[in-house]
């Protein structure tokens, strides 16, 4: 692993009642150790997953794509502040790396397209062609397969989103290669119950404050996954979601 650990300083936050400051996890948790090649987070939407993902990659000077900015109807001045309250342990000194958003990923392929039209070698980094003439799932396998061959920390913020589950089962492939050759550490924020088993990662859930580590079977993910396709009807009338026969 190149980075050990985080630790949450609480007792600089500038306030608790503003987001990312007013997240349960953000208040209640201590630290989180990485001693594993690949550790995922999991929970609910809003418990704090993608903030934390992205916090770590600023406080590592990592890169985050962004969209150009827009008319905001409320700024929030605490937004953007939650890295600089974060203490990062490295077991060798720091090492570069990448942040991958399904929500950016467009962006990035135009960008890259924009380079190539005065320098196409560019394109040999990213499999070889241009990103915007594959179909967004296949351009993101592109992706992954070519730049998690270099050294470095690598943050994923939901990667599944466009990937089929036989492409997510690729994913999991390019992770266990890439970490077998002892280069690569991920960390990655999903939904995904495919990526979640991972053979030999650590599963931290954000659906407990503190964050809590839970084996694979534990997760929400997996016995609702587990429930649903077990008896489909069945879980959809014990939950109220089945309003009329299954066809």
């Amino acid at each position: 692993m190149h980075l050990r650990s985080v630790a949450f300083r609480s007792e600089t936050y500038p306030t608790r009642d503003r987001y990312p400051f007013n997240l349960l996890v953000v208040q209640q948790t201590e630290r989180i150790v990485f001693d594993t090649e690949v550790t995922l987070f999991v929970g609910e939407n809003g418990t704090g997953k993608s903030t934390l993902l992205e916090a770590i990659s600023q406080a590592c000077n990592i890169f985050i794509w962004r969209d150009s900015e827009r008319a905001r109807f409320e700024v929030n001045p605490y937004e953007d502040k939650f890295h600089q309250h974060l203490a990062l342990e490295w077991t060798s000194g720091f090492v570069p790396g990448s942040f991958f958003g399904s929500d950016i990923f467009r962006q990035f392929a135009q960008i890259l397209d924009a380079w190539a039209a005065s320098d196409p070698g560019q394109f040999q980094y990213f499999g070889g062609k241009s990103l915007m003439t594959q179909s967004h799932g296949q351009s993101l396998m592109s992706y992954f397969k070519s730049r998690y061959q270099i050294k470095g920390l690598y943050l994923l913020d939901e990667p599944e989103t466009a990937l089929s589950p036989r492409s997510q089962i690729e994913l999991l492939e390019v992770l266990t290669k890439m970490t077998d050759a002892g280069h690569a550490q991920f960390i990655i924020a999903t939904h995904s119950p495919i990526l979640l088993a991972c053979p030999g990662a650590m599963i931290y859930s954000f659906d407990h404050s503190p964050v809590k580590r839970l084996q694979y079977e534990e997760t929400a993910h997996y016995q609702i996954y587990k429930g649903f396709m077990a008896d489909r009807r069945a879980y959809l009338k014990q939950h109220n979601r089945l309003d009329s026969p299954a066809s």
